[in-house]
Formats: structure tokens, C-alpha cells, sequence
């Protein structure tokens, strides 16, 4: 091998050229990588897979298992801002050379398990081998993966799971998974285990989802069978197979599907509790301290600012619900950004009875749609929607701010790179600046 990279940025750089095709779906080299690095667990892994409410459910279930004072690592994707964030040890993002060792033990490994030629990864598949190998190191009581895309083929599926999380199950990333919900829920399926849980926290889950569970003899736990929760004025209630909770305080994680997240995480620690059991006092802590970047997150202050990762019809549908809730605003600013593969159409029309103006922006990336093109789709559905175009979210929401009035709200959403883009830019000293120079 010649000479290693040094830096963080170097080695993504490395994992980033080595494989033509950035998605390329497929367990084969991945597992043939992971073997050559020895790689498992000691301790209890939990996966989490599905269309929408991964991020909360993995964020809930993180925090009252910290709460309940056990050492815990977690595996997201994709990241806001910096890579760093896709793993955390103890609540904290992981430090950039804590994962240098582990990049390398990929290379090696690679190398080892091909011979004369090294096996091909793409930078997904190289990036969660040594995220993975920096989590088998550490001396953990419980491990969190979120899958990337689908779950079957996903390289996050080459660990064997002690317990499946299945969320909402809808239309995303269908050139890979499939035309509709029942091929989708049987990719994601793809993460349970003979004889292990598999929890579905959807309260319609496909049929394919039940088939596959019990071909291969999965613990089965369905939503409005095995467990269910009730939403009271004050409070929620929630009931499992054995377990009852109740008296429960509302998630810190604020929007309409919160409740169906939380009573799916319930769910994986009641399944779990003989091996990580979780007293009442863990469980209302960890739902109060939960957080989550990104995901209708409302920044305090004036005018009013949201931020919504939100990159499909069923999340954005979610996200207008959310909106609608939040009382009235005189004006609402959409900053929207989005993958050319989306359907884009389909997020515009759920946003449309509440937006009034639209700042709609380039992404830097060739993945995404070019805000000239959204404009046109958006014309289309509303001849006189009132559009501005920029080179970039930030100077999208630098618009959107120097139009507001206080009482106004802006809404940034359609893609990781949109809320991102805003994030990396120091979004706090924009809203800040914002308000500074408004006329009081």
C-alpha cells in the first residue's frame, strides 16, 4: 500500500474515489471487508431502519439508555455539517482522530480480502466499516445503527441485529427499493433476525414486512397488536406485552409522529429488558433530554425559524402538520433545496397552503435539482407563486431574513444539504444578525 492518509479529510477524500458508483447496494464486498477485520460485537446492537423517524427514534432510544446509565454508541447518516457527527460515544460526537485507526484498518482489510486486486467500496460502505470498527473498540453496553438506505442490501445489515426497529414505511429511493410500499417494507425488513425482535413502529405496516418476519421466525412486535399508546390531554400512556407505562411526559422532540417513534423505542426495551433493563425514572428522563438537529427543530426568537430535513411527501406531509399547529404567522418563507431524484412536485404541493414566498436554491452537489428547475415545477402548480432563485441556501436565507417582518416565520427544508448548508454558516449569527439590524 503506499502512504496513508493523515487527516480525516484525507481519508474521506480516499474513500470518496475508490468506487465508481456512489450507491451501489450489496452485502457481498462489504461482508468480505468485515470479516478480514474480524468485526462484532460484545455487546447488544439495536437497527434501525425505515422511510421516516429514524433519526428520532434512534435519538429517544440513545438518551434514556445514557439515562438509564448505560455506555452507549451510536451510527447515523447522513451528517449536517461535520462527518464527526454520524458517530457518537456517550451523547458526544466521536473527535476526527479517535476514527483515523479505524479508516486504516478498512484499507488494510481490504486489501487483505481481495488478494491482488483490493475490494472495491464506496465511500458509504468504507466510511460504516470503520465507524463500525471504531464502535466494536469501545467497552459498550449498547450499540444504535441507523441503516442508510432500504436495510437488505444496506452495509449497515453486515452486523447481525439483538433487536430490529422498523419506522414509517413510505415512498423514498424507489429506483432502489422498489415501486411501492410493499417491495419497500420488504427491503427494510431485511435487518430482522431468526428469533430476535423486530419491532414496527408503522400502525400499517405492509404485509410483506409481517411475511418476512415470519419466514425467517422473527419475534414480531406490531404496532396496535403487540403494543399501543394513548394520547391524553397532558400526557401519553403507552402499553406493550407486559409492560404499561404511564403518566408519560410529551417527547422533547417536537412533531405529530413523535408519539408513534417513542412507543416503537418502548417497545425495543421491553423485548430488551432481560439483557438492558430501564427503569421508569431513565425513560422520563431520556425522552425529556432527547435532541435532534435538524429535524423540525424551531430556533428561539424572532422572526420565528425552522429547520426540516424533510426529503419526501410523507416527511413533508409531517412537517406541514406540523406547521399548521404552530399557530398564525403572517407571512411563512420557504427556503427549499432538493435531490433532482425526489419527487419534488409531490413536497411542493403539501407545502403550498402554507408558504407564501419561496427562496429556492442551488445544492452543491450534482445529485440535486437546480433551482431553476424547481421553479418551473413550482410555477406549474401555482401560476402565481411569488419565487426567488439563489446560488445557495445560505444566500437563500439571507433573502428570506432581510424580507421578513418579526411576526413572520421561515421555514428551510427539503434535503440534508439545504439545513446543512445554513447550519455550517453559523445559522445562530444569521437568525441573530436578523433581529440586530430589525426596526424595533
Amino acid at each position: 500500500m503506499s502512504s496513508l492518509p493523515s487527516t480525516l479529510d484525507g481519508w474521506l477524500a480516499h474513500a470518496e474515489a475508490l468506487h465508481a458508483r456512489p450507491i451501489d447496494l450489496g452485502l457481498e464486498r462489504v461482508q468480505a471487508v468485515r470479516a478480514a477485520m474480524g468485526l462484532r460485537f460484545a455487546c447488544p446492537v439495536i437497527t434501525v431502519a425505515g422511510t421516516n423517524g429514524k433519526g428520532s427514534t434512534v435519538a429517544m432510544l440513545e438518551s434514556i439508555l445514557l439515562a438509564a446509565g448505560y455506555r452507549v454508541g451510536v451510527y447515523t447518516s447522513p451528517h449536517l455539517v461535520h462527518f464527526e457527527e454520524r458517530c457518537r460515544l456517550q451523547g458526544k460526537m466521536v473527535q476526527a482522530d479517535a476514527l483515523l485507526p479505524h479508516f486504516a484498518a478498512v484499507e488494510r482489510a481490504r486489501h487483505d480480502a481481495g488478494g491482488a486486486t483490493a475490494v472495491s467500496l464506496s465511500y458509504f460502505e468504507f466510511t460504516t466499516l470503520a465507524i463500525l470498527s471504531l464502535l466494536a473498540a469501545q467497552n459498550l453496553d449498547a450499540v444504535v445503527l441507523e441503516v442508510g438506505l432500504g436495510g437488505r442490501l444496506d452495509a449497515v445489515n453486515v452486523i447481525d441485529t439483538d433487536c430490529a426497529i422498523l419506522t414509517s414505511i413510505d415512498l423514498d429511493h424507489m429506483e432502489f427499493l422498489g415501486p411501492d410500499r410493499e417491495s419497500i417494507g420488504r427491503e427494510k425488513a431485511g435487518i430482522m433476525r431468526a428469533a430476535t425482535p423486530a419491532i414496527v413502529s408503522d400502525p400499517q405496516a405492509p404485509q410483506s414486512v409481517r411475511d418476512h418476519a415470519h419466514a425467517i421466525g422473527a419475534d414480531l412486535w406490531l404496532a396496535g397488536r403487540d403494543f399501543r399508546y394513548a394520547h391524553l390531554a397532558q400526557q401519553w400512556t403507552w402499553q406493550g406485552r407486559a409492560q404499561r407505562r404511564n403518566s408519560l411526559a410529551f417527547p422533547a422532540l417536537r412533531g405529530a409522529n413523535q408519539l408513534l417513534n417513542a412507543s416503537g423505542v418502548l417497545a425495543a426495551l421491553e423485548a430488551l429488558q432481560a439483557r438492558l433493563p430501564v427503569a421508569a425514572q431513565a425513560v422520563r428522563e431520556g425522552f425529556a433530554r432527547a435532541e435532534l438537529p435538524g429535524r423540525f427543530q424551531v430556533l428561539a426568537g424572532q422572526p420565528t425559524l425552522v429547520l426540516d430535513v424533510g426529503h419526501n411527501p410523507h416527511a413533508i406531509a409531517v412537517l406541514a402538520e406540523n406547521l399548521d399547529s404552530m399557530g398564525y404567522f403572517p407571512t411563512t418563507h420557504a427556503v427549499f433545496g432538493a435531490m433532482a431524484d425526489k419527487d419534488i412536485a409531490g413536497m411542493l404541493r403539501r407545502m403550498l397552503p402554507l408558504v407564501d414566498v419561496w427562496h429556492l436554491c442551488d445544492l452543491p452537489t450534482p445529485r440535486a435539482a437546480r433551482a431553476d428547475a424547481v421553479a418551473a415545477q413550482l410555477v406549474a402548480l401555482q401560476p402565481g407563486a411569488r419565487i426567488t432563485l439563489h446560488s445557495g441556501p445560505v444566500q437563500a436565507l439571507q433573502a428570506a431574513a432581510a424580507a421578513v417582518e418579526l411576526a413572520d416565520r421561515i421555514v428551510v427544508f427539503g434535503s440534508f444539504y439545504t439545513v446543512g448548508g445554513v447550519m455550517q454558516e453559523g445559522l445562530p449569527r444569521l437568525h441573530g444578525k436578523h433581529l440586530d439590524s430589525s426596526p424595533q
